[in-house]
């Protein structure tokens, strides 16, 4: 409805995503609408004379047509500032930063591009006084570690490998409700961590891959957003731990993460390796993450990356994995009637995780996994496929 401002050089109607089902039905004084839609009147609002602007869409996610050409305007043209930043001058400036860390740091590694891109920049800054942990917590993919070892071996980076998959199950023996079973596993990683500190070499300080979208989905500190799921990594660490936190990468989105891996010469394995949770297979079984269930949740989802490999979609999608709950399905095996797990099948595109939307995967790639998961992995009845897009569900089942 305005042709300058935010809106300036967007011509026509454009497509917006709106989750809000509120609406402004009296505006303040000095303020205008600047655009509308079928059911809302005042989509958008401004003050002109005082650059003040109120938008009841979400112009930062993808679904948005134009969305980024509208924080720009608003970022460039109103507020007036410069663009300068860079991944260049982001990797110059946190080596710098980083390396006027005093005493030694201690570096939780997953093989993920997140903590892999974390330790490589301490690395640069500190060298020596780096110390990388990997934590078999026994919720990682399948070949995960030895794959997290090898990667950073490769760049030069050895990491310590520690076997606490026990404590780790056992933590969450009778935990059922996924808010609970994220806090265990922050907690456990958290004395896992400080048994190493105290172990080896001193450590003051306690490296986190850290992203900006594990920052909102916590609940923002810069503002009213609710908690959507704790991230272990999140939150401040347990004050018995006696740790300072270093989170280089707090600022930045998966995608712009992914850009600083390869300013850094990692390996195309490990950038477009898809994400993976902190809290791991735990929170891709829903309920009791038994034993049984995050066996069959590693296997099945190796299984769905491996089909996507080989019709040559997995680096096409954002994320692949296979999810089992307490539901159960009857199947016939041979000449046997099976009472077994229903497996949960999920594949996503996105750009930066704050949205996503169900891949449109040809069926005969589908059919392959259902085929595989229900002929290989032990006591699985049915596989489904889940079709809900980021919102209203999450990536993750849990």
């Amino acid at each position: 409805d305005a042709p300058g401002g935010i809106f300036g050089g967007i011509d026509g109607p454009v497509r917006a995503w709106m989750s809000h089902g509120d609406e402004a039905e009296e505006l303040p004084e000095g303020f205008g609408a600047i655009a509308h839609t079928r059911d809302s009147r005042a989509a958008a609002i401004a003050d002109e004379s005082r650059s003040v602007y109120g938008i009841q869409f979400h112009p930062e996610v993808t679904h948005t047509e134009r969305g980024a050409d509208m924080l720009g305007n608003f970022a460039l043209r109103i507020c007036g500032a410069r663009a300068e930043w860079t991944m260049e001058s982001f990797v110059d400036s946190q080596v710098r930063k980083l390396a006027r860390i005093e005493g030694g740091v201690l570096c939780g590694v997953s093989g993920g591009v997140d903590s892999t891109v974390v330790a490589v920049l301490l690395h640069r800054a500190i060298g020596g006084r780096l110390r990388c942990v990997l934590v078999d917590n026994g919720l990682l993919r399948e070949g995960e570690a030895d794959e997290a070892v090898s990667l950073l071996a490769g760049a030069g980076i050895a990491a310590e490998r520690v076997d606490a998959s026990e404590r780790f199950l056992a933590r969450l023996e009778g935990v059922a409700d996924p808010e609970e079973k994220r806090l265990a596993v922050g907690d456990e990683f958290a004395r896992v961590f400080s048994e190493a500190a105290s172990a080896g070499r001193r450590c003051e300080w306690l490296a986190q891959g850290t992203l900006y979208p594990d920052v909102i989905e916590s609940g923002s500190a810069l503002g009213p957003a609710r908690t959507i799921k704790s991230h272990h990594n999140v939150g401040g660490l347990p004050g018995w731990l006696g740790m300072k936190t270093v989170e280089p990468l707090r600022d930045l989105y998966k995608d712009e993460v992914r850009g600083v891996a390869r300013l850094l010469g990692l390996p195309e394995r490990a950038i477009s390796r898809h994400p993976f949770p902190g809290p791991g297979l735990s929170v891709r079984v829903m309920g009791e993450a038994t034993r049984q269930k995050v066996a069959i949740a590693r296997q099945a989802s190796a299984i769905v990356e491996a089909e996507l490999a080989s019709a040559g979609l997995h680096s096409s999608v954002w994320q692949a994995y296979a999810g089992v709950g307490d539901d159960r399905a009857v199947a016939v095996v041979g000449d046997a009637r099976l009472h077994g797990r229903v497996v949960t099948v999920r594949i996503v595109e996105s750009t930066d995780a704050m949205t996503a939307d169900w891949a449109r995967v040809p069926h005969e790639t589908l059919a392959r996994i259902s085929t595989r998961i229900t002929n290989e992995v032990e006591g699985v009845a049915l596989v489904t496929y889940a079709i809900s897009s980021k919102p209203p569900s999450t990536i993750e089942l849990e």
